[in-house]
């Protein structure tokens, strides 16, 4: 984007002032619509990686979530009132915070004991419990719930069974999945 930027005011400080032909208004125009372009292309990108698609229906009753460009389930959740985007694994079977969304949910990793241990696909890493005040989706919350934080690195928290298992129904099908309380 950067680029393209410097290119069109490069463009503009260069080009010819005064009458102008035929080429350079076509010019013109043809360097506009690839403006265009290149700003739409970029603009799905970011949307698409940067703010998951979520639709929360009826006091978060039902949520329907599309699964992502990389073809996995985003959620943004809540923790302590901060909003975390987590990667939704039903292979976790807890909700795994990463070093970075804990110290924005307000928890002091610093002084964390990291005792425990947890068997991922890179390796085994160390974490600590905690207890955050609150986990929040679409206008509904559970309070004092149990989580992990990572000693090692994550791209993303992760959203785990014993969260998931708050919803009397799971369903996944269609590229979409599908949580009712």
């Amino acid at each position: 984007m950067l680029m393209l930027g410097v290119g069109v005011m490069c463009w503009f400080m260069l080009r010819p002032k005064g009458a102008r032909s035929l080429a350079q208004r076509s010019t013109d125009w043809g360097m506009g619509a690839l403006g265009v372009i290149v700003a739409l292309g970029i603009w799905g990108d970011l949307r698409d990686n940067h703010a998951p698609n979520q639709a929360v229906i009826g006091d978060g009753a039902r949520i329907e979530v599309p699964s992502a460009r990389d073809g996995h389930y985003h959620l943004v959740v809540g923790v302590n009132g901060t909003p975390v985007e987590f990667l939704v694994d039903t292979g976790a079977s807890s909700v795994v915070l990463s070093d970075r969304d804990a110290r924005r949910a307000g928890i002091d990793v610093d002084n964390l004991a990291f005792t425990g241990f947890a068997n991922t696909a890179n390796g085994t890493v160390r974490t600590a419990e905690v207890w955050v005040d609150e986990l929040a989706l679409g206008g509904a919350s559970l309070r004092n719930f149990p989580v992990s934080v990572n000693g090692g690195q994550m791209s993303f928290s992760l959203l785990g069974m014993d969260y998931l298992e708050t919803f009397d129904r799971i369903e996944i099908s269609g590229g979409q999945l599908v949580l009712e309380r």
